[in-house]
């Protein structure tokens, strides 16, 4: 029946001149079939009931590159195939849908190999036989190929970022639902990046729009070169990114990804020629132990962002529930930071800076403490980021100067002082003039006070630094380059800035004595630098002796560190001072150890089939010191709970009555925070599953596969709640 269709229609033109109107309705049809076809706007297709092609129109054969009898007899879903948009569920094949001999329309489709670069929609319907059996289809299809083209430019505008290229906020979230939806039902993780540049508009004040897109162009092609192809990189708007993780819930990785993406995102830019410098804060949450939502999952890595940028910027954050209060927190800590200057809640302390030969101390550092009426006292750590997001920082900076000249010049001697100064109080107009006042307020001597900056003052790289540094020697004041070798300054700048110190980071101090560790050539690569230049250099954060040992071996001529003292009252420093020479003997561990935190927390630990409440008094990365059970023999394995999902398994290496030393079978990693975190958690459909409910310590699977066989406890316990409310 098609195949007499088909011939039909290229025979439906009689001999002679006879008029349209005078032929047969039916032969009017078909002269009328074969004009469309031979239009180009449409062709005709139909099969057996096997799928295979029994009529199809020339111009799809030419669309081919063969003849129509070249495609006849051929399965129709392997000349074809769908025409899928990026993402599309794969699910839904072309097999599938011819066989369940049902109607069908606008279906895109293209050649399955070879031809042209066409696109068709397509229209099916079923045929049956008297007896209801089918029998094939027939269809028809059109090209598409432009509308189609038309369609996806603007769905790829209304789905991709014009400027960098990366997915947009729409798709992002398209994204992060589907994603969650599919893996809710096979319990696999995914894990939300959220980063956020630092001093960014500083770019678009001083450089302009144009080269601050230029700039996020640059950023989202370092994103993608840092991150791995299965990863979704997107730009949410202004100069915030996102990046979702299918799969990873390992928060080692998360935070060596973050750590990297921080230190490329900050490495010098040129733009326009012009150099320029950013940082990058970010926030991380991991479903589904942060949420199983897209909602929940992002509002956790946007608290966690948050919590980064608060804490000085240019760090990462994993979400956790304490910061929702810890936000409730900062914003109190905001408003109140408005009125601490005023209420003389904002006070000095002073660290000693100590000859590395002599152990004299022959200048300090002038450092911020607030002292809160609720919250005791504060970190600078914690405030000062406050203050540089609520334009206060200036106003903290203009006091802190006056104040260091004005107590330190009552001291008896000629010690030196120095003063941390930020960005945007280098930046400000009047910067030179009020270190000029306090100078001359007080009567300290120019040559007394050292003006500390950090190498964020080379974000504009403009002639107005170059300025003020003339302008500050001029005065007399010395200059300290704070935090050298963290990633914005480069050594071009050391020649042409007047700086009379360095001050090596206290990153490149930590695992200095660990063998193999790098540090110590950095080290000694940098005093050489800086003794060439005629530059002073002091170690920062040295705490035990041999890490001291090895300063002086390499040469350092300053030390600051707990090893000699923590930052003290001016009137003790004057007191210090008033015998002479101000010596100091070094107090510390004999050797560098990983870093022992003090917590004070309850968490749980299960042995056997019995949990029990302790109190971890402190932890590192391989171990933490609990009170609260007696007689614990060495060697006891337990498994200690942290709360929200954190399992760890540890082994008693230290018992003494109710107070045990634990060893971590897998180290704690990095939060971001200056705390530990477990790499790994229990993920909540697990705990579910265990028959334990959500948001509360929990214990370890091992407790619960023997529920049912339950023991006497082991181990005796003693009440430590008072020591907990005491501290």
């Amino acid at each position: 029946m098609v195949k007499r269709i088909g011939d039909l229609l290229r025979n439906a033109v009689p001999s002679g001149s006879v008029r349209f109107e005078a032929l047969p309705e039916e032969q009017q049809a078909l002269l009328l079939l074969r004009d469309y076809e031979q239009s180009g706007q449409g062709w005709f297709w139909s099969t057996d009931a096997r799928g295979l092609v029994t009529y199809v129109s020339e111009s799809v054969a030419t669309a081919f590159g063969c003849s129509r009898q070249d495609l006849l007899g051929q399965s129709f879903h392997a000349l074809f195939s769908i025409d899928r948009e990026d993402g599309e569920d794969s699910s839904r094949t072309l097999p599938l849908i011819l066989s369940a001999a049902k109607s069908f329309s606008d279906l895109a489709v293209k050649p399955a190999r070879g031809g042209a670069e066409v696109c068709w929609t397509i229209t099916g319907r079923p045929q049956f036989d008297g007896g209801r059996n089918f029998v094939g289809y027939r269809g028809n299809g059109v090209d598409a190929t432009e509308r189609l083209r038309n369609a996806r430019d603007a769905s790829r505008l209304a789905m991709f970022d014009s400027l960098t290229g990366l997915a947009n906020r729409h798709r992002m979230e398209q994204r992060l639902v589907n994603m969650l939806r599919v893996f809710a039902t096979t319990q696999r993780s995914c894990a939300v990046i959220l980063i956020d540049l630092d001093r960014f508009k500083q770019v678009n004040d001083t450089l302009g729009h144009p080269a601050g897109d230029e700039l996020l162009k640059q950023v989202a092609q370092r994103l993608q070169q840092v991150c791995d192809k299965g990863y979704d990189i997107g730009r949410l708007g202004g100069d915030e990114f996102q990046v979702i993780l299918p799969d990873v819930d390992d928060r080692g990785k998360l935070g060596e990804l973050a750590k990297r993406i921080i230190s490329i995102l900050s490495q010098p830019y040129t733009v326009d020629g012009s150099r320029c410098v950013i940082g990058a804060s970010i926030g991380i949450a991991v479903a589904p132990f942060d949420g199983a939502t897209s909602e929940a999952l992002i509002r956790g890595a946007d608290l966690a962002l948050y919590a980064a940028k608060g804490s000085g910027r240019g760090r990462f954050r994993f979400y956790s529930s304490e910061l929702h209060q810890s936000a409730e927190k900062r914003r109190r800590m905001e408003e109140d930071l408005r009125d601490a200057l005023v209420q003389n809640q904002i006070s000095l302390r002073y660290q000693p800076l100590v000859s590395a030969r002599s152990g004299t101390v022959i200048g300090v550092e002038a450092l911020m403490r607030w002292s809160h009426p609720e919250f005791g006292d504060i970190s600078p750590a914690i405030f000062i980021p406050i203050a540089e997001e609520s334009n206060l920082i200036i106003a903290l900076g203009e006091w802190a100067l006056r104040q260091a000249c004005s107590e330190v010049v009552a001291w008896p001697g000629e010690i030196r002082v120095a003063v941390n100064v930020s960005p945007a109080q280098f930046g400000s107009t009047n910067f030179v003039g009020n270190v000029a006042n306090a100078l001359a307020h007080s009567g300290l001597a120019p040559d007394r006070l050292e003006i500390e900056l950090t190498e964020s003052i080379f974000v504009n790289d403009d002639e107005t630094t170059d300025l003020t540094f003339a302008a500050l020697k001029k005065l007399g004041v010395r200059l300290a380059l704070d935090d050298f070798g963290t990633g914005y300054s480069s050594l071009g700048y050391l020649k042409k800035a007047p700086f009379d110190k360095i001050k090596i980071d206290k990153g490149f101090i930590r695992d200095v004595t660990v063998p193999g560790s790098r540090n110590p050539a950095i080290i000694t690569a940098i005093v050489s630098l800086a003794k060439a230049l005629d530059m002073v250099t002091t170690a920062e954060g040295i705490e035990a002796r041999d890490e001291l040992d090895l300063m002086r071996e390499l040469g350092v001529d300053q030390i600051q560190g707990y090893i000699y003292s923590a930052a003290r009252e001016g009137a003790e420093v004057a007191e210090a001072l008033a015998t002479g020479a101000w010596v100091i003997a070094p107090i510390g561990p004999a050797k560098q150890r990983a870093e022992r935190r003090t917590v004070l927390r309850k968490i749980g630990v299960i042995h056997e089939d019995h949990r029990y409440e302790v109190t971890m008094r402190n932890m590192s990365r391989t171990g933490a010191g609990i009170e609260g059970l007696i007689n614990v023999p060495v060697g006891t394995q337990f498994v200690c709970d942290f709360g929200e999902g954190q399992l760890v398994v540890a082994r008693v290496r230290r018992s003494d009555g109710s107070a045990q030393g634990l060893e971590f079978e897998n180290p704690l990693v990095d939060d971001g925070a200056g705390g530990l975190c477990t790499r790994h958690r229990v993920a909540p459909y697990v705990l579910a599953a265990m028959g334990m409910p959500s948001g509360v310590n929990h214990g370890a699977i091992v407790a619960l596969n023997n529920i049912g066989h339950m023991s006497m406890p082991r181990f005796g316990a003693v009440d430590t709640s008072k020591a907990i409310r005491a501290a």
